[in-house]
């Protein structure tokens, strides 16, 4: 694959420049375009025996920004350190990561005997890689700031203002639901100073496909509820919670999430559960992809190459993190 580029005069005189992986392309456009700055696709290769090569084609500004959504990990992961050291190596003084999907967040305490703390590995090995990670709503619970596991560079931002963007143009009205106790900051900060009704349940959990949610018994009368969360990987959540609405009367339930992973089954699983349209942002690719939060990220990068480099502080607008 050659390489792609445009901006480089901008790229030039900003001493910042986008780089990125072929499969978030759309992603790291829309960051360029948002935050002005020349972006080029890296060039990859992949050896008979299965080994990778990452090449950095043409300009390479002072600062870096390494773009790739790490959804499907394993490969990923080692790719991304490759081409941090081949812009490291082209000239670079600072590689920055935006990863819009950051994984191993959930494996975050010994589950079990002889586990890891996969959060903590991948923290670790992200942070002696990058001067900088960026990426949004990370699955965080039992710390409060990305930092802690990843580098004072490291920082999680909020996705609720994109969220409630884009429910006032598109769901006006509608109830915000959140799924469990520990999403209420996430909801109100998403619903706003009364922009929209919310309700939050109380979700019990007897294994990875078992969940029940139960919900106030006096909710507001609607006829449309969004369900919203950070992450559909099995849609189980998802599913118990639609199906709980639909107990209490709610006649259309749509549901929004961050990161749209959908492991196998989950489609079929929550379109069973009778939930109308599925929604997501473009930090994975997906057919459901409906609101960008590119734009996010790049007024956050923008502001920090104007006021100089500094410790990393989460946009988590009270969100909760699990």
């Amino acid at each position: 694959m050659g390489g792609r580029s445009h901006g480089n005069a901008v790229a030039r005189k900003r001493g910042q420049r986008v780089h990125y992986f072929a499969d978030t392309a759309k992603f790291a456009l829309r960051l360029a375009r948002a935050a002005r700055l020349g972006a080029s696709a890296l060039v990859e290769h992949r050896f008979p025996d299965g080994e990778s090569l990452v090449q950095v084609p043409g300009v390479v500004g002072s600062r870096a920004i390494l773009v790739r959504s790490l959804n499907h990990p394993n490969s990923k992961l080692l790719e991304l350190l490759l081409a941090a050291d081949a812009l490291r190596r082209s000239g670079a003084e600072q590689v920055v990561l935006v990863a819009p999907y950051l994984p191993y967040m959930r494996q975050d305490t010994v589950f079990a005997p002889g586990q890891p703390v996969s959060q903590k590995v991948i923290g670790r090995i992200l942070a002696e890689a990058f001067d900088g990670i960026f990426t949004v709503e990370a699955h965080l619970h039992r710390i409060q700031r990305l930092s802690q596991i990843a580098g004072r560079g490291a920082r999680s931002l909020s996705a609720a203002p994109a969220i409630q963007s884009w429910m006032r143009r598109h769901a006006p009205g509608a109830m915000v639901v959140g799924p469990d106790a520990e999403s209420a900051p996430w909801t109100r900060a998403i619903a706003g100073d009364g922009a929209f009704p919310q309700i939050v349940g109380n979700k019990s959990r007897a294994g990875d496909l078992q969940v029940e949610i139960e919900f106030p018994r006096d909710i507001p009368h609607t006829e449309r509820a969004v369900i919203v969360d950070d992450i559909a990987s099995s849609g189980v959540t998802l599913a118990a919670a639609a199906r709980a609405l639909h107990r209490r009367g709610i006649a259309t339930v749509d549901a929004l999430v961050v990161h749209a992973i959908f492991a196998p089954g989950a489609e079929e699983r929550i379109r069973r559960a009778s939930i109308g349209r599925v929604f997501s942002s473009d930090t994975v690719p997906h057919p459901t992809n409906e609101f960008s939060v590119a734009g996010l990220v790049a007024e956050t990068l923008v502001g920090e190459a104007r006021d100089g480099h500094h410790e990393g502080t989460d946009h988590i607008a009270g969100r909760r993190r699990g």
